[in-house]
Formats: structure tokens, C-alpha cells, sequence
């Protein structure tokens, strides 16, 4: 949309884009966040940050797309942009240091099918020698006999096997839906 429009439609556009997320994000524990991206929930991240930065020349407005459309999933994975809060700003600088390279200890499991763990910040690197990044970007890779057994109604639980954070939820049956439609 043009900034104008964008302007006009912003409010309720954003209603429908919150209510869209309530079915596609998963709590692990406390402190994680996985929340799964589509083209929806990109296309809004792209519209608020061509407001925010008032882009609306074309070179602009692609440098934008080109950022964001690769987390949008292609049919045979499921990508989500982690979130690890802790709101105590002394404790997230000491628990980030301990959580280096939970980004690649985050899986998906289908039924009694491998787990399949993720792969994690394709755009760059975002952890440091000193400690992790509170975003990550990750993408679950999933095999032809998984997305058949999602379509039969398969149990997916999602987990986090990191030495200092463990956690696990199954999904609830909307969140599961709304995942396996990703895979059509």
C-alpha cells in the first residue's frame, strides 16, 4: 500500500494482522517465543517499516521486500522469528551470555518423526563471542512424509534443548492448523 493508504487502513489492517499471530505463535518456557511468519505477518512488518522510515520511492520500497520476503515460507518449511525476553535488563544481559547458540538447540517434532532442528540466521550472524542476540531468525526444514503426516492431524510439538533453557508445547489445534496450511 501507498503511505497514504497505508495511513488510512493502518489501524484495522493491524487488528487483522494480531489476530492472524494469536494462531501462529508458540510460547517455550518463560523466556522464548517462537512467532511462525507468513506472508501476512510480513507483509505488515514491510508496510510498518516503509512508514517508520517513509520509504516510498521503488528502490526503497524493494531494498525493503528483499530483507523480509525470505521469511516467508515456501511450502515445505515453517519459519519463525525467536524472541528470548527477559524483561530486567540486568538478567537479560547475564541470561543472553548464557544462552549462546540456542538459536541452533530449537526443534520441531511431528508425531514420531525426527526432530528436526532448526536452521538459524541465514541474513547474518547474530551472536557474538560475549553473548546471543535476543532475535533470531530460523527456518525448520520439513520432509515430504512430515507435511503428510501434519495433513492427517499429526501431534507437532515444538522444544528448545539448550543447556541453560529447556522447554517444550505441544500445539494447540489452531497454531497446528495454521502451520500446516504454510505447507500447501
Amino acid at each position: 500500500m501507498s503511505l497514504e493508504t497505508y495511513a488510512r487502513e493502518r489501524a484495522s489492517f493491524r487488528a487483522k494482522v494480531l489476530e492472524h499471530k494469536k494462531n501462529r505463535t508458540v510460547q517455550l518456557g518463560e523466556h522464548v517465543t517462537l512467532q511462525f511468519e507468513d506472508e501476512l505477518t510480513v507483509r505488515y512488518q514491510v508496510q510498518e517499516m516503509l512508514r517508520i522510515e517513509r520509504i516510498f520511492e521503488d528502490e526503497g520500497i524493494q531494498g525493503e521486500l528483499d530483507v523480509y520476503n525470505p521469511l516467508i515460507p515456501d511450502g515445505g518449511n515453517w519459519k519463525a522469528t525467536m524472541l528470548i525476553e527477559y524483561p530486567d535488563p540486568d538478567e537479560r544481559r547475564q541470561m543472553l551470555g548464557k544462552l549462546k547458540g540456542i538459536e541452533r538447540r530449537v526443534w520441531v517434532q511431528i508425531d514420531d518423526c525426527e526432530r528436526v532442528f532448526a536452521i538459524a540466521d541465514e541474513d547474518l550472524e547474530r551472536e557474538t563471542e560475549e553473548k546471543t542476540s535476543s532475535v533470531h531468525f530460523l527456518r525448520f526444514e520439513l520432509s515430504a512424509a512430515m507435511r503428510e503426516h501434519l495433513r492427517r492431524g499429526a501431534r507437532v510439538v515444538v522444544g528448545v534443548d539448550h543447556p541453560q533453557y529447556r522447554a517444550s508445547a505441544e500445539l494447540q489445534p489452531a497454531v497446528r492448523a495454521a502451520l500446516a496450511a504454510d505447507l500447501n
